[in-house]
This record gives C-alpha cells, structure tokens and sequence, in this order.
C-alpha cells in the first residue's frame, strides 16, 4: 500500500493559512513528493498533469492569472481543484483569485495563503514529502558514523556486531541503531536511523542492554546518517579466498531500495582487532573517494620494480 500523508498535518498555521475548505477537507491525503507549478495548466493543458501533486500559486502564476479572462479561469480552475488534487497553496503573500475561491467552497476544496517565497515553499514542502513518502525497509546489523561515514556493520548473530560497535565508540565514534535499522530512501541516497524504541541502546551479551548516550554521553550517539558502506563480518574460513591485496575482484556493492551501497567482506579470527579494521576500511575508501587507491599504488609500485631490475 502506498504511502501518505494527510494535508492537516503537512500544512499548521501560522505560516500556512487556510482559506477555504473546512476540517473535513484537510483528510485529504498525499501521495506523491512532487510539486505542481501549473504553467501549461493555466494556458489550458491538462493532457500529462498529474493531479495527485500539490499545486503551488508563486508571482508568475498569479501574474498570469490577472491575464486570463473570467471564462478561462473558471474553466482552469474547475479542473484543478478536483478530487483527486490534494491542496493549493498561494505563495509570496499573494491572496487566492475570487474565482478559484468559490469553486473552492463549493466543493469544500482546501486552498492555503502563505507570505514565504515560492521557492521556500517548494524547497521545504518538497523535502518534507521526499522523506514522509520515502520507500522503506528494516535490516538487522549495527549502524554507526565512522570517520564522518555512515557505516553499517553486518554479520551472522553471535559474531560480535554490537561488541565492536562498543568498542569503536569509546574510540570516538557514532552510534546510530543496534541490532535493527530503519532504512529510508531519501532524494538520490539510503538514510538510517534507530526504531522509536531501540533509540540510543546497545545490546551486549553477558552485560545486558546499555544506554549509550547515558553512559559515554550525549556527543555519542546521532538520531540518523547517509549509509555509505557495508561492512559484512564473516566466520573465517580456511577454504575461502579473501581479498589480500585489494586488486582481485571488481567492487563489491549491495542494492538498498535500488541504490548501489559499497560493501566489503571482512573474516572474523581470534587475535585480529576488529575495531581497528574497520577504522582502516573506512579510511581507504575515503582515500579512493579523493582519487588515491592503495592497490593499484602497490602493483605499480611491483611492475615498477620489475622494469628496473629488467632493464
């Protein structure tokens, strides 16, 4: 099922002020992020407009609309404020033309006057709806900022996900969900954050659960990050062929709601300090992010070698 939100609680006074519509029209519901700045509507066509969208009213709109004679407003306006369109919103401190008024009373449709700019507006709206309507999932691992970097840290249960989350944030770092983490995607990226009630916990077995803002302090912890990496932790085998130099395989990478997340492999052995690993994971991909790659300094630096000692 979709997701929405209803106009009532998108649109509070006092920037939003409502002029027409009584309570019953502000059940209206939203579906779509999206705005309409109806240009080609007020010209007279409708052929691909998508009235799920807001309709938004800026300086041009209104300008234009003082242009067009009383018949070609009622007609314009007849069509916009239909079932289907959840509200209008008349921005810059601009009033609602009177024709668009009674059609809007007449059928307890809900128009807003508010005096931000249309851009504001648009801006504001559009980034509130993007993350109201955002697409979902839940996936279980630890979720903590490293380096500046949303990292996620999954692993097989018992592998000591949360231990190294503990011991990764008493060296400084972030942390942002255990065990469960809510994923949302927002504009072009994935966003993380904690369930209501997992918020600020951290699960350790043979301690309990701990509260993590309470006992490192509040600068530990972060309500939600761009997930940026996956870390997945793997019981070592002996017959598996892990990554050594770095060159081996192309990158790896893991589909979140169709985005693309960076993921490395990581074997898990008694003796081997977890924490400082994944410090050092982080580290490389922001150094392959600014253009420098470990790897291939290493093979060439090998093929360099070779051709000196050849020639």
């Amino acid at each position: 099922m979709s997701k929405s939100i209803k106009v009532r609680d998108l649109l509070k006074e006092p920037a939003f002020k409502r002029v027409s519509g009584d309570e019953e029209s502000l059940e209206r519901e939203v579906f779509v992020p999206e705005l309409n700045r109806p240009g080609f509507e007020l010209a007279g066509f409708f052929k691909h407009t998508d009235f799920r969208r807001i309709i938004l009213f800026g300086e041009k709109e209104i300008a234009f609309v003082e242009e067009m004679s009383k018949e070609s407003q009622l007609a314009c306006f007849s069509k916009l404020a239909n079932d289907e369109t959840p509200c209008i919103i008349i921005a810059k401190g601009y009033e609602c033309p009177e024709i668009l008024r009674n059609i809007a009373n007449k059928r307890n449709f809900p128009i807003f006057e508010t005096k931000q700019a249309t851009g504001r507006v648009s801006i504001d709206l559009t980034g509130t709806l993007d993350e109201a309507l955002a697409s979902e999932t839940l996936m279980h691992g630890v979720f903590l900022n490293i380096y500046g970097k949303g990292v996620v840290i999954r692993g097989d249960s018992g592998i000591g996900k949360s231990e190294i989350a503990l011991e990764l944030i008493k060296r400084g770092h972030l942390l942002i969900a255990d065990d469960a983490i809510e994923l949302y995607h927002i504009g072009p990226g994935i966003v993380g954050k904690a369930p209501e009630v997992l918020k600020n916990l951290l699960e350790i077995r043979g301690i309990g659960v701990i509260d993590v803002s309470k006992m490192f302090g509040v600068s530990s912890i972060l309500p939600k990050d761009n997930v940026e990496m996956i870390i997945q932790l793997e019981r070592w085998l002996p017959s598996r062929e892990y990554t050594r130099i770095g060159v081996e395989e192309d990158d790896v990478t893991e589909d979140i709601l169709t985005v693309a997340i960076p993921k490395i492999v990581v074997p898990v052995t008694g003796g081997r300090s977890m924490s400082a690993i994944i410090e050092a994971a982080v580290m490389n991909m922001q150094l392959k992010n600014s253009g420098f790659d470990s790897s291939k300094e290493f093979v060439n630096r090998v093929l360099n070698n070779i051709k000196n000692k050849v020639s």
